[in-house]
């Protein structure tokens, strides 16, 4: 992978998006992003995290003690604990992870539903996946999307809205917990500015021009194998007895030879 033309493609996009992220809009973002994955991930403490960002880390907040970051290519390792392969096939076990972050891949990937496949695999059983994204629908988003030239990040992606994902995470049976949306920009405004954000963040409103989806692997109850009640043959009546017809006539046969040895003594 990583001398292949697509972990280079990869590269080269990621290297792309790093100038928007040092933007004062990019900063911006980031922040919020931050501040809105901080409580999700703060009080989880399990034994590894996986996170796949565009951007600068966002695990930073993390009580996780072992954290995974993924790079296309062995050039943009940030540490010795940079895993390096396909994103469509991840050199994990399976249900390894307490936590897995996407961080805006899925607009940039060609197969994107192979990436979040493969998060999914690797996401534990009591573990949270977390998907960012940029909102098609955010008002601030749309007007800076027609702005720019699309041929830059982060305009130049596939932008999918957050039911699309749901869809999407139905299919790995995985559950969406919440859709939180952030960075509420204000008219003309490069930065997420703090009355706007408390606003859309209070009553949680599909305009922000980013949104936080967590979702947990559904759950899965064991098969339940019912006790079937029943006789490999039908009961005759003679085995149960006289049946309702068959005591009356023996009550009536009865009656008849009273009748008639009182009939005698007379």
């Amino acid at each position: 992978m990583s001398n292949s033309a697509m972990a280079l493609m990869l590269a080269k996009q990621m290297a792309q998006s790093e100038a928007y992220w040092q933007t004062e809009a990019g900063r911006s973002l980031w922040d919020v992003q931050r501040a809105c994955l901080g409580p999700v991930v703060e009080g989880r403490k399990g034994g590894h995290s996986l996170e796949m960002s565009m951007g600068p880390a966002l695990m930073t907040m993390s009580a996780i003690p072992h954290v995974v970051r993924w790079a296309p290519v062995r050039s943009l390792a940030e540490s010795t604990s940079t895993l390096i392969c396909p994103p469509d096939q991840l050199a994990l076990p399976d249900r390894c992870m307490d936590t897995v972050v996407v961080h805006h891949w899925l607009e940039h990937l060609p197969d994107a539903h192979f990436t979040l496949q493969e998060a999914a695999r690797v996401t534990a059983d009591n573990g949270v996946l977390v998907l960012f994204g940029f909102n098609p629908v955010g008002l601030g988003g749309l007007a800076q999307r027609w702005r720019k030239k699309r041929s830059q990040f982060p305009w130049n992606g596939q932008w999918r809205t957050a039911n699309r994902l749901r869809d999407w995470l139905a299919f790995v049976d995985f559950k969406v917990e919440r859709v939180d949306y952030c960075c509420f920009r204000g008219p003309m405004s490069a930065t997420c500015g703090e009355h706007w954000e408390a606003w859309g963040r209070r009553h949680n409103l599909p305009l922000g021009e980013s949104y936080m989806i967590q979702a947990q692997r559904r759950e899965r109850h064991a098969p339940i194998e019912r006790v079937k009640f029943g006789l490999r043959a039908p009961i005759s009546a003679s085995s149960l007895g006289a049946t309702r017809n068959g005591a009356s006539a023996h009550c009536h046969s009865s009656n008849q030879g009273r009748l008639k040895k009182d009939r005698e003594r007379e």
